[in-house]
């Protein structure tokens, strides 16, 4: 079987007509074998459509070319309702293709983050703001942040170690090593994404009904000494003093923020300002202390490169769907 599939062009057409012809059992194949009778059938099907597919590859391009123009003035222009519409993207279609390729394991997960982050932005999003919302909120997606940091690095190391044959050792197939990598690697950098996205939505959210922040810049209420501004709870703990569940904070403003508050601000939620008075945060001063900043400062580098992977899930199987509907319309197979 193997010998009558590896011929060219036209072996492979024999080897589809033998196939139509019900001369073996398909089923009865290795998955190398049935990848080979798919691959020989594929060629057969597409012989002198050359024409064509330099026609289709011309129309991917120019669309491709067209969609990032328009994707970039609209980032520019309405940053605020591109943002939107990427999230919900981002959000619903690899719900869309897990579903088709019943990837149940991703489903399970991807129904627990949606549950538990949906009642999280129920809770950023009402007014009156109840006084605990603002510290749930941030320590969710800051728990959710250092969970996609982890598993994304745990996949890459999965995936490095497998390139240099380590899952030999244990004796785990390559396929299987690298799967389970690359799976590990998707989940930290897609709820990577998603967790920054709705945190930052919930922070703006919040931010405006807590009541110190406004589009003008200007305070809408005096804070008090002993405040934090971000949640508008007491500041128990001095910020000199040593706190036995978080510390104090106090930035280049003088402002003081309890530690889950001032990090979920700044980092989580992208917020590189002063909640009360809008002063530019210097998140080098913040790092500059090992304890309890050290860990922020690879997750602000990772931050930045999971923003390549917002316009891959969003908007690519967008694009491609597009292009499949010219083909469509222009009868290109």
């Amino acid at each position: 079987m193997a010998g009558v599939i590896e011929v060219e062009v036209g072996g492979e057409q024999h080897a589809d007509h033998r196939l139509r012809n019900h001369e073996f059992d398909v089923s009865k194949l290795s998955p190398e074998e049935k990848w080979r009778v798919e691959h020989a059938r594929m060629h057969a099907k597409h012989k002198g459509h050359e024409a064509m597919h330099a026609e289709m590859v011309l129309i991917l391009i120019v669309t491709l070319v067209i969609a990032q123009l328009v994707l970039v003035q609209w980032k520019q222009r309405h940053s605020k309702s591109y943002n939107l519409v990427t999230l919900f993207q981002m959000w619903v279609v690899p719900l869309y293709f897990t579903t088709k390729l019943h990837w149940w394991r991703f489903l399970t997960t991807w129904f627990i983050f949606s549950v538990v982050t949906a009642y999280v932005s129920f809770r950023a999003t009402r007014k009156p703001l109840a006084c605990t919302t603002p510290r749930l909120v941030y320590k969710w997606f800051l728990l959710l942040y250092k969970i996609s940091y982890a598993t994304g690095i745990v996949g890459y190391s999965v995936v490095m170690f497998t390139l240099f044959g380590i899952n030999l050792i244990f004796r785990i197939k390559p396929e299987d090593a690298m799967d389970f990598g690359v799976s590990l690697l998707f989940y930290g950098l897609y709820y990577g994404v998603l967790g920054r996205d709705f945190a930052e939505m919930c922070a703006d959210f919040m931010a405006s009904t807590v009541g110190y922040y406004s589009a003008s810049g200007m305070p809408t209420k005096h804070l008090s000494d002993n405040i934090c501004a971000v949640c508008g709870q007491p500041i128990l703990v001095d910020v000199s003093e040593e706190g036995i569940i978080e510390n104090t904070y106090r930035l280049s403003c003088n402002h003081r923020f309890h530690e889950f508050c001032i990090r979920g601000w700044c980092i989580v939620g992208k917020k590189q300002m002063c909640p009360y008075c809008k002063e530019k945060v210097d998140l080098k001063r913040m790092f500059s202390n090992p304890y309890p900043f050290c860990w922020e400062r690879p997750h602000v580098m990772y931050g930045q490169l999971l923003d390549w992977l917002r316009y891959l899930v969003a908007w690519q199987p967008v694009i491609i769907g597009f292009v499949q509907g010219i083909n469509y319309i222009l009868g290109l197979e």
